[in-house]
């Protein structure tokens, strides 16, 4: 799959997210404590831009009256029904085998890596013979 680059990991602080565009595609990335997850900036319950959906946890209940938050700041909920979405993996609290956002892989690299690219070309090594070059191959 094609890997694209949509800006630098420094310019979305913790906490924080930011709608890119990634081969005619709009996504939005969410840092949630250096740890980034994004998504296709669309609800696909009825089209919400996710980006202006709430962080929230997911509450968890063992019994009458005792529950807990876990995943805090890992649950996306939509605006518009409030239908709720796993940061990481997509799927939807409310029909969790049906629906669920798309989401997709984020990776940090170094910026020389990407300047450097996956290629390489090949090099010789270069002498001067007076007033001459000389390529050794």
């Amino acid at each position: 799959m094609p890997s694209y680059v949509v800006g630098r990991a420094e310019d979305i602080p913790p906490g924080q997210r930011r709608c890119v565009e990634a081969n005619g595609r709009e996504l939005v990335i969410f840092n949630i404590e250096g740890e980034f997850f994004a998504l296709l900036d669309r609800c696909p319950h009825k089209g919400a831009k996710l980006s202006t959906g709430r962080l929230t946890g997911c509450i968890e209940a063992k019994g009458y009256g005792s529950y807990t938050l876990s995943s805090r700041g890992q649950t996306l909920r939509c605006p518009w029904h409030g239908w709720e979405y796993d940061l990481r993996t997509g799927r939807s609290y409310c029909d969790a085998e049906r629906i669920k956002a798309r989401k997709f892989e984020v990776q940090e690299v170094s910026g020389r890596q990407l300047v450097e690219g996956p290629y390489q070309a090949d090099t010789f090594e270069v002498e001067r013979d007076g007033e001459y070059l000389v390529v050794e191959m």
